[in-house]
């Protein structure tokens, strides 16, 4: 349930889901946190974090959301019903939350758990295989700074559409060099893809 229903239904029997986003987002972060902590001893924390992060973030919950159907059961304004991109990720994200939340009350830690590990801890060892807990931006400021002592600059070099679907190009420069550019619907986002086509660049000149 989306606040934005309620604003176009205010006499709907149901509340919006924000407080059970609430409880399941610490839920879900103990759980993963303690699955962390557990299975790698020795594992330093600023690792750890990262992996944390790659499985909690909103894209990956919103990916895990339309696995599991929760689309289809969505109540939304018309406006949001309308608009499936960014924003609809970030509300199946929140619904992934608002349902860990609600299973932790109806059936405890215990089944929360159960809940979280078949459905989202069975995917970090395919991450940590394929180094996509690594952020692009990082990893590319490490190569620049090491291979051409220089750090990488991001610059916006377009930015067009609505305020509700804004879209940027940032280009990613090395000195007055462009090396990449991305596209994105927010900047980070754009410069992330700008990086990660840096280090493809990088691989390949490498060779």
């Amino acid at each position: 349930m989306h606040r934005s229903y309620i604003n176009e239904n205010r006499h709907f029997f149901l509340p919006h889901n924000e407080r059970l986003e609430f409880l399941g987002d610490a839920a879900l972060e103990l759980i993963v946190t303690e699955y962390l902590f557990k299975k790698y001893p020795k594992a330093p924390e600023g690792d750890m974090t990262n992996w944390r992060s790659s499985l909690v973030n909103t894209k990956k919950l919103a990916l895990i959301a339309r696995k599991l159907e929760f689309e289809k059961f969505l109540y939304l304004s018309k406006g949001e019903a309308k608009d499936t991109g960014k924003a609809r990720e970030y509300i199946l994200g929140n619904a992934f939350e608002a349902v860990t939340g609600a299973i932790y009350l109806d059936q405890g830690y215990a089944g929360v758990h159960k809940f979280i590990e078949e459905n989202l801890l069975i995917d970090l060892d395919y991450i940590l295989q394929h180094n996509l807990h690594i952020d692009p931006k990082s990893s590319f400021q490490e190569i620049a700074q090491e291979k051409a002592k220089i750090t990488p600059v991001y610059e916006v070099l377009k930015e067009c559409g609505p305020d509700h679907n804004r879209k940027f190009v940032i280009g990613l420069f090395l000195g007055k060099k462009l090396i990449a550019q991305g596209q994105g619907s927010s900047k980070q986002e754009a410069e992330t893809r700008a990086a990660e086509k840096g280090l493809k660049k990088w691989k390949t000149n490498s060779k």
